[in-house]
């Protein structure tokens, strides 16, 4: 089965629409988080985005932050993706985490040839990319024409309400090391297996998918090395610098700052629930008692630090990209570390908050509790482990070679 759709005539991509700019997508994800607040017990429920949620996605455009000015994008600043999905996180922790693998392989997909882009964004330029970047879990075979890919991955967050997707696999060489490869396939051409039954996150329909010796066009699959940064086949046409960086460092950035989003609402709900509530044992007024002043202060002060953290990485990638040249390997890891940091500070708060809220925040009604179930299960994703992204980066600081081939 090929995942191969008509390509848009090149004539037709000068004339997409332009998604708007940067503080207009800031605006839209502003004006979305009062409905998926109204939404998120429904998208719970359902175990996926309601289909209304996923047309909002793609009418506001917020998934297009990155993505480049010739298919329409908002080509905007690295740090739009953590101001867009801290919002979109405060209204709902499983869009956000959809909503993060939709930025972030709309990023990846710029470096794809352009026949691959032309295919998808030339015709649907407000496509939702999904992916699942676990090499070892598929394996392809060099075919005439493209590759026969086999396989099975999990966590393929996003997967029900995705147009495309980002399936990864090693390809069987001859003389020499296999070869990690990525393949673009459009959802209908995989099988989507309902696994995600889950503690938290429940509607970020994180399911299995798995191939059968399914064809994948050669000009719809990119080689690892190309996502590491420099020169590719897609920013021979996305010529602005950003489109130089690689994918990989600044993708803890991405999903940690979900999870910051998250940890923000859980802040936001509490200061309104302890505006009004009072002990039940003493009758206190919450609010003026100095243990629940120190919490509320901790949790923001966290919030408050990933950002900066962020603010921070993002300026330096984005400095990179202008000076036209590449992060080392201990910047790399640096910036992987500091985005691990960014989610341990986001669940750091979240579990202030859960101590504060006390006996009232173990309601499943309580949208608290829902965004620390969300939290917790987000912390569980390997960019939020500490163990492996601050032992790579402690491993250059040590002066041993770096041990993450992806970076």
């Amino acid at each position: 089965m090929s995942s191969r759709i008509k390509t848009q005539h090149p004539a037709l991509i000068g004339s997409i629409r332009p998604v708007g700019t940067y503080d207009q997508l800031l605006e839209r994800a502003d004006a979305l988080i009062p409905i998926l607040r109204k939404r998120a017990e429904e998208t719970e429920a359902s175990r996926q985005l309601p289909a209304t949620t996923k047309i909002e996605l793609a009418d506001s455009g917020i998934a297009r932050v990155l993505q480049p000015s010739r298919y329409g994008g908002c080509e905007g600043h690295f740090y739009g993706m953590v101001d867009i999905l801290t919002r979109v996180g405060r209204g709902c922790g499983s869009t956000a985490w959809c909503l993060a693998q939709y930025i972030g392989h709309n990023f990846m997909l710029s470096q794809w040839p352009v026949a691959a882009q032309d295919e998808i964004w030339g015709v649907k330029p407000e496509s939702l990319i999904s992916g699942i970047l676990i090499p070892f879990n598929g394996k392809a075979k060099k075919v005439e024409g493209g590759y026969r890919l086999t396989g099975r991955w999990p966590f393929v967050s996003g997967v029900n309400t995705c147009d495309w997707c980002i399936l990864s696999g090693m390809v069987d060489v001859t003389d020499g090391q296999d070869e990690e490869r990525y393949f673009l396939m459009q959802n209908g051409t995989f099988e989507i297996i309902d696994t995600w039954h889950a503690m938290g996150l429940k509607g970020s329909s994180s399911h299995d998918i798995a191939v059968d010796q399914v064809f994948v066009p050669e000009h719809m699959t990119l080689p690892i090395d190309h996502l590491k940064g420099g020169p590719s086949p897609g920013n021979q046409i996305n010529t602005a610098p950003m489109y130089q960086m690689p994918s990989y460092a600044q993708f803890g950035i991405l999903i940690s700052s979900a999870s910051l989003g998250i940890a923000e609402g859980m802040v936001e709900h509490y200061r309104n629930f302890i505006t009004e509530h009072k002990a039940l044992m003493t009758g206190k007024v919450s609010r003026l008692e100095v243990p629940q002043q120190l919490k509320i202060a901790e949790a923001k002060v966290c919030v408050d630090a990933a950002h900066a953290i962020a603010r921070d990485i993002c300026n330096k990638l984005v400095a990179h990209a202008e000076a036209g040249t590449l992060p080392n390997d201990e910047e790399r890891t640096k910036y992987r570390a500091h985005g691990t940091f960014i989610g341990l500070q986001a669940w750091r708060a979240g579990n202030v908050i859960w101590d504060a809220v006390m006996g009232r925040g173990v309601y499943e009604s309580n949208p608290i509790a829902r965004s620390y179930r969300d939290l917790s299960a987000a912390s569980r994703h390997f960019t939020h482990s500490w163990e492996i992204n601050g032992g790579s980066y402690g491993r250059i600081l040590m002066g041993l070679p770096l041990d993450n081939p992806s970076l």
